[in-house]
């Protein structure tokens, strides 16, 4: 939702909606921007610094659990490399494959190589990018220090019964194709390899509009994965025993 380019894909709340009360950090980025978490967590924090003036409480709401993390407890102060770097792992990444950057981030981070996601080339990336420029293992600046906040935290985290959940899904994924989907997704066919569109409900149409897929497999694969992003935030959540569990049924 921080990208102004999309919109249905991402459900940005409708100009109703924003109308009703005040948001933040919807749609003023382009996706061409350069962003990080590290970026999100300094604007944030100075956004909050102002909104409490203003009112003794704030509501943050969101589902990527790194972006949670980055204001609730913060995150490594990591370099961000030259954007030469960036480019050349990128490049890398799309002509000799995922596998070429494993062997580099083996020699040079044998820690964090056992530990990653070796299927993640995301990670993969800004584990290397911090090698390159500092000269440093990612995994020894990896403090993962928590962080201490000017402000209390209530977690409080919405749920349904399983099934219940699968199946609303399964019906927002038809309200985004009857909304127009497919036209939003075919709008931004040129970008497909910026890591603003590496998201579900956009990564599983750019194989229909490339003949590789039917329409009917890039839906069921939107739904799929929707499911296990929903899954995954669910396990996120549970981790934490402070959260209070509301549920919406």
């Amino acid at each position: 939702q921080f990208y102004k380019e999309l919109n249905i894909g991402v459900t940005r709340p409708s100009l109703e909606e924003l109308s009703k009360v005040p948001h933040h950090f919807i749609a003023h980025l382009s996706i061409e921007s350069y962003y990080s978490v590290s970026k999100y967590e300094q604007e944030a924090l100075l956004l909050l610094e102002h909104l409490f003036t203003l009112h003794d409480q704030v509501v943050m709401v969101g589902g990527s659990g790194l972006y949670v993390d980055a204001i609730c407890q913060g995150i490594d102060d990591l370099p961000d490399p030259e954007n030469a770097l960036r480019e050349d792992l990128k490049a890398r990444l799309a002509t000799d494959g995922i596998e070429s950057l494993r062997k580099q981030l083996q020699i040079l981070d044998p820690n964090y190589y056992a530990q990653v996601d070796l299927a993640n080339p995301k990670r993969l990336l800004r584990a290397l990018e911090v090698c390159l420029t500092t000269g440093k293992t990612y995994s020894s600046l990896r403090t993962q220090t928590p962080k201490t906040r000017p402000f209390q935290i209530e977690r409080l985290a919405l749920t349904r019964p399983r099934a219940e959940l699968y199946q609303r899904i399964d019906q927002r994924v038809e309200q985004m194709l009857s909304a127009g989907l497919l036209q939003e997704v075919a709008s931004l066919q040129a970008y497909k390899e910026l890591n603003a569109l590496n998201t579900v409900g956009y990564k599983e149409l750019f194989p229909y509009f490339e003949n590789q897929i039917s329409l009917d497999q890039a839906i069921l694969d939107i739904k799929t994965h929707s499911r296990r992003y929903a899954k995954r935030q669910l396990t996120w959540l549970k981790r934490n025993p402070s959260i209070q569990w509301i549920s919406l049924s």
